[in-house]
């Protein structure tokens, strides 16, 4: 049984960690401290498919008393209203509730990280995929500190798959192929794939010998996710569906499947 909670309560959640309402306070700065930049998942979107997924948010910042703690958050929603979604009231408490690891690269910067794992079979369903913000405080040792309520954003999407399928194999020359395949992407509420509907997918075909793909015609999937065309053969090579993805849906290229035309 899932056990995500209701996310009413979640402005709550995130206050008894140490978080104020987004919209309840403006961005803070005292004192002359100067974040240099933060970073999540190493800079790219956060894909997540039915299993855990851990990343790592990081802050590198500069005082000259020096940087004393660091902390974050990940939320989404309107800024002090409902729905007010956060990751550090629901992404394990008595971890996320903990300081940052901060590592000093000289006496005056230091990098501040910390983990967060991205839960399906507790508290992530479909909804959730699209734009976070990124919350940093970070304190130096002079008491100066800043904090910021979106610093930066980043992408948390579902992870896809992509399939391809040519035949007749071998066929003759001028005859007509069949390409079929099938686009899903990972269900957080019933933590499983299912087919990515209304999705347009590219046809791409690969000469042998030849090192890129060509676009050969674009082609909508069904009520299903299946994608389904024809096209004639004419020279040896490799066919493909490649899906350019959405906000909520990384893009993904299928293994080409190769066509031996006699």
């Amino acid at each position: 049984m899932r056990k995500r909670a209701a996310l009413a309560v979640l402005t709550a959640v995130a206050a008894a960690a140490g978080f104020a309402v987004p919209g309840a306070y403006a961005d803070d700065n005292v004192g002359d401290i100067q974040v240099d930049r933060v970073v999540v998942n190493g800079g790219k979107n956060i894909v997540v498919d039915t299993a855990d997924k851990t990343i790592t948010v990081s802050v590198t910042a500069t005082d000259p008393s020096g940087i004393w703690d660091a902390d974050f958050n990940l939320w989404r929603g309107p800024d002090g209203s409902d729905p007010y979604y956060s990751a550090e009231g629901l992404i394990d408490p008595n971890e996320n509730t903990t300081p940052a690891d901060c590592v000093a690269s000289s006496s005056t910067t230091s990098t501040c990280s910390k983990t967060f794992t991205f839960e399906p079979d507790w508290w992530l369903t479909n909804a959730d995929a699209g734009t976070w913000k990124v919350q940093a405080q970070v304190s130096a040792n002079d008491g100066s500190y800043t904090d910021r309520w979106a610093y930066t954003t980043t992408r948390l999407q579902r992870h896809s798959k992509l399939t391809v399928n040519a035949s007749p194999e071998p066929i003759a020359k001028g005859k007509t192929l069949t390409i079929t395949g099938k686009l899903t992407r990972a269900n957080w509420d019933t933590l499983d794939y299912r087919g990515y509907t209304n999705q347009p997918v590219k046809l791409q075909f690969r000469k042998a010998g030849a090192t890129t793909y060509t676009t050969v015609k674009t082609v909508y999937t069904n009520s299903t996710g299946n994608l389904t065309t024809t096209a004639l053969a004419s020279e040896d090579g490799y066919w493909r569906w490649n899906f350019a993805g959405t906000t909520t849906t990384p893009a993904v290229p299928a293994t080409g499947d190769f066509v031996d035309v006699q």
